[in-house]
């Protein structure tokens, strides 16, 4: 297939409006507060500065205990956040086929030099806390949420982040609501959020530098965030990194080394703020989009199709598949990455295996990490995906999978 003049997005984000970009009371922490129904939620510049400042902070409380547990196949920026805050990472193998972290590796991760441990709730499904939970209470850790691609998902009723010590979100480019970069960061205990809020305005400076640069952007991802626009903003750059060998660079995964820590703007929260507003409607609009178009994926042998545990109610931003083998899925891939229908990787590869965190990650046998990234590949959400466009995916993996 050839690329195409209208460029789908690989997440379902929530697109700007001009009235938007208007200046606006500085309310975006309080407003999705109240709609999630979540403690005083702390705006910081990005997710990844949320999770550094949430490390920080704990390392504080036990600065004898150094480590921290991740799961092997999560975002680059988790490592990267770990080695600013001075502690070293533990990597933990996921389950077979699965996004959670192994019960037997997570044991085996964690003893009295743990500081925490980060449960991702991956693409917008619910991960499993409570064996987090279970394992940091037996040897004294704490408990950090990784909700960055799950704003808006539930467990048993409740905002995801809010079952373990500290939880963050991020609103990223592309991310449901998005003020180009942000997070969100909670703590369930009112003494903890002081110390996250304390901890935070010691360590992140003033910068306006950094604030004009985020605002420039922000415009410019209001303007271009459309199927029009991101074939400007997204597929080319998307087609050239392919086209000299470099996937990492396609899907964003090559990050720089440091996370810049800096202030968000009172106009930058305003038009989080605006857009806000039509937040919930809109996550309730892509789920019942995720919840039509589930059936017609699971129909398709050989596509598993990764969903919620009971009780919980995921975000969707997109929809996260496994092939049968990395073969089939590299088959799919060329036939889709490149044509602009949305489809894309979310990672490329376990830890381990990004050459330029080498000095960051230590090198670990991570089998089922590096399946789950050499058999996966996500389809975009976004409304701007249509019927016909979704069923041009679904029969090209029916023939790459034949």
């Amino acid at each position: 297939m050839q690329p195409r003049r209208r460029e789908l997005p690989p997440t379902a984000g929530l697109p700007l409006r001009f009235a938007d970009l208007r200046p606006g009371a500085a309310t975006l922490a309080t407003g999705i507060a109240a709609q999630l129904g979540t403690p005083p939620l702390q705006l910081e510049c990005s997710g990844t500065a949320s999770l550094l400042i949430a490390l920080t902070a704990l390392h504080e409380l036990q600065p004898q205990r150094r480590r921290v547990v991740v799961p092997a196949f999560t975002c680059p920026l988790v490592a990267i956040a770990v080695r600013q805050a001075g502690l070293e990472l533990q990597l933990c193998d996921l389950r077979p086929g699965h996004y959670d972290m192994d019960p037997s590796a997570l044991r085996a991760a964690c003893d009295e030099r743990t500081l925490a441990i980060i449960p991702t709730h991956l693409a917008g499904r619910v991960a499993d806390v409570d064996d987090a939970l279970a394992v940091a209470n037996n040897v004294g850790a704490y408990v950090i949420e990784d909700a960055a691609q799950a704003l808006g998902a539930r467990r048993d009723g409740s905002s995801v982040g809010l079952a373990g010590d500290i939880g963050f979100f991020s609103l990223a480019a592309g991310k449901g609501l998005s003020i180009y970069e942000g997070g969100l960061l909670l703590a369930r205990d009112p003494e903890l959020q002081a110390h996250l809020a304390r901890t935070a305005a010691r360590i992140v400076p003033r910068r306006v530098g950094w604030e004009w640069k985020r605002s420039l952007e922000l415009l410019g991802y209001a303007a271009l965030y459309r199927p029009r626009g991101l074939r400007l903003a997204y597929g080319n750059p998307l087609r050239r990194a392919l086209r000299r060998g470099d996937p990492v660079a396609a899907v964003g995964d090559d990050f720089p080394l440091t996370i810049p820590l800096h202030r968000v703007g009172r106009w930058r929260q305003g038009v989080g703020a605006h857009a806000a507003t039509r937040l919930p409607a809109f996550l309730d609009e892509v789920s019942a989009q995720a919840q039509r178009r589930l059936p017609r994926l699971r129909r398709i042998d050989g596509v598993e199709v990764l969903d919620d545990p009971a009780g919980a109610q995921g975000s969707w931003p997109f929809l996260l598949l496994l092939l049968p083998d990395q073969g089939r899925r590299d088959a799919a891939l060329a036939q889709l990455w490149q044509v602009g229908l949305g489809v894309s990787r979310l990672f490329i590869h376990a830890l381990p295996d990004y050459t330029y965190l080498a000095d960051i990650v230590p090198a670990q046998d991570v089998p089922h990490a590096r399946d789950f990234a050499a058999r996966s590949l996500s389809i975009s959400n976004s409304p701007w995906v249509t019927d016909d466009d979704f069923e041009t995916i679904c029969r090209t993996l029916e023939a790459a999978l034949a």
